[in-house]
């Protein structure tokens, strides 16, 4: 497999949990979507990355600049959206305590990557601080962030990661 499918975060707390949006909810239909095309193709790889705190997380840094309890391990939601796991139980997932997984950049790398494609939530969190890692290991793949099925925090916020992303040279399709 020569193309790697990133889906970021896309767990209960960020669709229609504690930090939901409805511009969250409305991209799991294209996620689901682009999930089924990426299927398939023999040479994509698709993973997961999952954003995962514990009960202590009003203590941490982050939980200090961002005091809203959310995906705490185990979970209802902690858990990817049923809708996009169905098919696929057994993908891998990369659990995270932050933003960014240098465990995913780490396993591109050593997988030699030629495509990157990244979807998910929220685009101006952890969206773009996975496809900036990714970038930074794998400096002559083809990143790229399909727009359509990422949401941010707000849409002014989603916008203005697109455009830092494309000015690392990250594709936006």
């Amino acid at each position: 497999m020569n193309k790697l499918v990133v889906v970021v975060d896309m767990q209960k707390d960020f669709i229609d949990g504690s930090l939901g949006t409805k511009e969250a909810v409305a991209i799991v239909p294209k996620v689901k979507e682009r999930l089924a095309q990426f299927e398939e193709d023999e040479d994509v790889e698709i993973v997961f990355t999952r954003d995962t705190h514990h009960k202590n997380y009003l203590e941490t840094r982050e939980g200090k600049k961002l005091p809203v309890v959310h995906c705490i391990e185990g979970s209802d939601g902690w858990r990817i959206c049923k809708e996009l796991t169905e098919e696929s139980q057994d993908r891998w997932i990369f659990d995270k305590p932050t933003f960014g997984s240098v465990e995913l950049a780490k396993y591109a790398k050593n997988n030699k990557y030629s495509e990157i494609t990244l979807m998910g939530l929220c685009t101006d969190i952890c969206v773009v601080s996975n496809a900036m890692l990714l970038k930074a290991v794998l400096p002559e793949s083809d990143i790229r962030v399909i727009a359509e099925c990422c949401a941010g925090v707000t849409p002014e916020s989603h916008e203005n990661a697109l455009e830092v992303m494309k000015m690392c040279q990250i594709d936006i399709i």
